[in-house]
């Protein structure tokens, strides 16, 4: 992996923590959103780790690498492996068609960081 690929990892996990902090504690909005996460993302009939996959195909086709970043880092907590990752990101390729390739190689790249 680059350098340049692991410095803008490492800077959308300190802008992302930068921001939660700032708008947890004056967005009674973003604290809804919150609430709203927990329940989309906890255990119920999909387990977590199926629904952190799910994200992943749907961060590919937005385009959101803080998305990836986030989603692919929950996934791989919850006890996903990188193969079911790849291929998570592979639905997420045709769901999007072309474009989304830009976003799969940077959810490429987000997963070598977190896993070499």
């Amino acid at each position: 992996m680059e350098d340049r690929d692991r410095q803008k990892i490492e800077e959308i996990i300190r802008d992302r923590a930068n921001a939660h902090g700032f708008y947890r504690a004056s967005s009674p909005a973003y604290r809804a959103f919150l609430t709203v996460e927990e329940a989309a993302f906890g255990d119920g009939p999909l387990p977590k780790g199926q629904k952190e996959l799910i994200a992943i195909g749907i961060a590919v086709v937005v385009n959101c690498e803080s998305c990836l970043e986030w989603h692919i880092k929950q996934a791989l907590d919850a006890g996903i492996t990188r193969e079911q990752i790849v291929d998570a990101v592979g639905v997420g390729i045709e769901m999007g068609g072309g474009p989304a390739t830009v976003s799969a190689r940077f959810a490429m790249k987000v997963l070598s960081y977190y896993t070499e």
